[in-house]
């Protein structure tokens, strides 16, 4: 990509409405009106497409941001809900150049930031010294006592940092915040890298922008190295799915290979916290932390918390794991401490700060702050909150006021030796980049997150990060809840860029990775979406043959609709109520949220499939009728089902996870089986149940074959329950739950038999030397109740 200032003749067109405001510093073009160096590409890629053409490359990011799922949690009055991601398609280019500085500077803050916590959870010099007032620290929330004097086990405290900066209007760049405590946006970050570049997929590889994927390799590399042992684990600490940026903690941990763990995963035995895994505790050497640290130990710190691990302090105390970031990070983030930096920066440093903070002003008390913006020469005054010495500055002359905490005795002499520098951040004005939006480039505000991460070669920034994009040119709108889009931050340079990855280097030797273990609780989740679905698909059976029948005789009081409907009542359905009966929805939302919680560990395609059976079914609820339609919507639902089953079975790699998503099938699909068969092949049952057990059987097909005569007790049972081809029977399940089970650990121990593994053998046993004749409706509920045994004997041996 070449740096020349001016684009084509067609991109001075699509230009012909781009307008940066006066005084306010733009992302494409300068002062001058010239291009900034790396843009005229873009705009020339941009201005040779149609509307049509735009519309449809656009298209093509949100179409992978949809089938990828990324999406981000809308809070509204009521709770909240999943959105679409919000690209703005145009990227935020930056030349490598001008990223060198930014670059030296976050590196310059992110040791500052960690040397500053040192002091807050060690000597205390900066408030002994002056540095701080002691009442920022000591009243602070976020300053938690009880890792006073927790020296970190890897030796430092901060191990990856997330920065909001912004543009002044001067050209220069300023700290907005610095996001100590749980960073996040990296993985989203990564998102819009993708997206983007299908956007532009015929630019992208020629445009010479930085790639990610070696910031990503040396982290990983980073926190692997961190173990203290080869046999620890590296995990994700996440409070779970209903946090705002869950989807972005199953992606990372996906993407690193990292396991994504909550706290009832874990556990601390002897100083040493343990995950919760099928083959028993395994050591955690390292956790990357997205959980806030008030929340992580409820002995120590927030003893209400439901979310934390008894005893992780203790654990840090004791050097058994490493945290990312330590806990009492936060207390970095707090606003007041942007007022004392400079001067701390000048003590510990001897050298100034590379990038400014928002200039900030300590009033007294924590919260009593008040913000400066410059703005074409003018200082001017943000709201501020409560203070103690109030005062105003009007061009430049402070009338009132003498601040505490800073080298001057005024904001007037504040002003004269630093007033250039400080840009508040109530009046900030920010920079303006492209955004297309109703076919035009228009300026809107932005920001830019930075990330950083701590390796054993020192600090590394992203090569980018993501930009937050105004809705208008009202720079408070920001962010995606107030209707704000992001964006993908290119940094472009003059020479081609080397491919990144995160596998090994060419000519290294290849190494098979190890099986990964698997947690508890996601082998607990994995193994109820198999039973949920298969119950999901066991009811649609029931009731499309309920409605069906319905059809026909087109009266519910007939004796075959009732035997029907009393086979659903015992599992707690009545098929009067709805044509959708919300027991069946609320079966299916159940499977979509154990696939919820297994995101770093379970397809896409399958989530995505659940998901689109979850919203067809409550569509269907609202305008399906009883009778055929009912029947009709049945049969499209069985069919989305069916879509979700092949994604499995075909793509599903065949380590643990499927084999307890094979067995909550397996289980299901047994358990109901015998309640079909104990209830419609009994003597008792009205005419026509015969066949009834063998369509909801789905074996029709199968019957007609291997039996010439009408559907009788002996060949339905025959075929249902004692036919080890028909994956429909019950000996079928066995099997496939005996060779399941066969292959866990934990199933024989000093070459015994494990109680798991007698109680499947047993059950297997007795069905395999039954004959129809044998196999009653007592016997049949007998196998049923023995099959919940079995299911509570697989949750205590491997999910409790």
């Amino acid at each position: 990509m070449t740096g020349r200032a001016r684009p084509s003749r067609r991109g001075q067109d699509l230009l012909a409405d781009y307008h940066p405001a006066p005084g306010v510093a733009d992302e494409l073009m300068t002062p001058t009106g010239t291009l900034r160096p790396g843009w005229a590409p873009l705009i020339d890629h941009l201005s040779r497409l149609s509307r049509a053409d735009t519309a449809r490359h656009f298209a093509r990011g949100d179409q992978y941001l949809r089938d990828t799922g990324v999406f981000f949690r809308q809070q509204t009055g009521l709770g909240s809900t999943e959105r679409d991601w919000p690209l703005s398609h145009v990227p935020v280019l930056i030349h490598e150049r001008e990223w060198a500085g930014v670059e030296a500077a976050i590196v310059q803050r992110a040791d500052l930031l960690e040397r500053v916590m040192a002091d807050l959870y060690g000597p205390g010099r900066l408030v002994s010294d002056g540095l701080l007032p002691p009442q920022l620290v000591a009243g602070n929330p976020e300053w938690l006592r009880p890792l006073v004097g927790v020296q970190p086990r890897s030796g430092h405290f901060l191990h990856f940092l997330a920065f909001e900066i912004g543009r002044s209007p001067d050209g220069s760049w300023f700290v907005l915040g610095d996001r100590t405590q749980v960073p996040s946006g990296a993985g989203f970050a990564l998102e819009n890298r993708v997206a983007t570049s299908r956007v532009l997929a015929d630019l992208y590889p020629l445009a010479n922008v930085k790639r990610l994927a070696g910031f990503f390799r040396a982290f990983r590399e980073a926190l692997n190295d961190l173990r203290g042992s080869p046999d620890a684990r590296v995990g994700i600490l996440t409070p779970g799915p209903h946090t705002d940026t869950y989807y972005e903690h199953a992606y990372i941990a996906r993407y690193l290979g990292f396991m994504l763990l909550e706290s009832e995963d874990l556990r601390v035995q002897d100083g040493q916290v343990m995950v919760r895994t099928i083959t028993g505790p395994e050591p955690v050497g390292v956790l990357w932390r997205r959980l806030d640290a008030a929340w992580a130990d409820p002995l120590e710190l927030m003893e209400s918390s439901a979310l934390g691990t008894p005893g992780m302090v203790s654990a840090l105390r004791a050097g058994g794991l490493t945290m990312a970031n330590a806990l009492g990070s936060g207390v970095l983030e707090t606003r007041a401490f942007l007022a004392f930096l400079p001067r701390i920066c000048r003590v510990l440093t001897g050298a100034p700060l590379l990038m400014p903070n928002i200039a900030t002003w300590w009033c007294g008390q924590p919260r009593e702050l008040a913000h400066v913006t410059a703005n074409a020469g003018r200082m001017l005054i943000g709201p501020a909150l409560s203070m103690r010495l109030p005062f105003q500055v009007e061009d430049g002359a402070a009338l009132a006021g003498t601040m505490m905490g800073t080298d001057h005795a005024s904001v007037a002499e504040l002003l004269a030796a630093e007033g250039p520098n400080l840009v508040g951040q109530e009046a900030v004005t920010l920079s303006t980049t492209p955004a297309m939006v109703d076919g035009r480039l228009l300026p809107r505000p932005m920001t830019v997150r930075v990330f950083a991460a701590r390796t054993a070669q020192g600090w590394v920034v992203m090569p980018g990060g993501y930009a937050r994009i105004g809705r208008s040119n009202d720079a408070t709108a920001l962010a995606m809840q107030a209707g704000g889009t992001v964006a993908d931050v290119w940094v472009v340079g003059d020479q081609p860029v080397a491919p990144e990855t995160l596998g090994a280097a060419p000519g290294a030797p290849f190494e098979r990775k190890r099986p990964g273990v698997l947690p508890s609780r996601a082998a607990d989740n994995l193994f109820w979406m198999g039973r949920y679905v298969e119950r999901a698909e066991g009811t649609l059976r029931d009731l499309r043959a309920y409605h069906l029948r319905l059809a026909e005789a087109g009266d519910t009081d007939l004796p075959l609709p009732l035997h029907i409907a009393a086979h659903l009542d015992r599992f707690g359905i009545d098929p009067e109520t709805a044509a959708v009966p919300p027991e069946l929805l609320w079966v299916i939302d159940a499977a979509n949220t154990c696939a919820g919680k297994v995101r770093d560990r379970f397809s896409i395609d399958g989530l995505l499939a659940l998901r689109d059976l979850a919203s067809t079914a409550r569509r269907m609820a609202s305008t399906a009728v009883p009778g055929d339609d009912a029947a009709r919507a049945m049969s499209v639902l069985l069919r989305k089902t069916a879509g979700f089953t092949g994604l499995v079975h075909e793509n599903m790699y065949r380590f643990a996870g499927w084999r307890f998503l094979s067995l909550g099938r397996a289980l299901e699909r047994a358990s109901r089986m015998c309640a079909v068969l104990a209830h419609f092949a009994e003597d008792a049952a009205p005419e026509g149940s015969f066949d009834i057990a063998v369509e909801v059987g789905d074996s029709r097909m199968a019957h007609k074959r291997q039996f010439s005569v009408d559907t009788s007790r002996n060949t339905v049972i025959d075929l249902l329950a004692l036919d080890p081809q028909n994956p429909r029977s019950i000996l079928f399940q066995m099997e496939e739950i005996r060779n399941q089970v066969s292959m866990l650990p934990l199933v024989g121990v000093s070459g015994k038999m494990s109680d798991l593994g007698r109680a499947v053998l047993t059950i297997h046993t007795g069905l395999a030397v039954s004959t129809p004749e044998t196999l009653d409706a007592r016997q049949l509920r007998a196998m049923r109740d023995a099959l919940a045994g079995l299911s509570e004997s697989l949750t205590h041996t491997y999910l409790g």
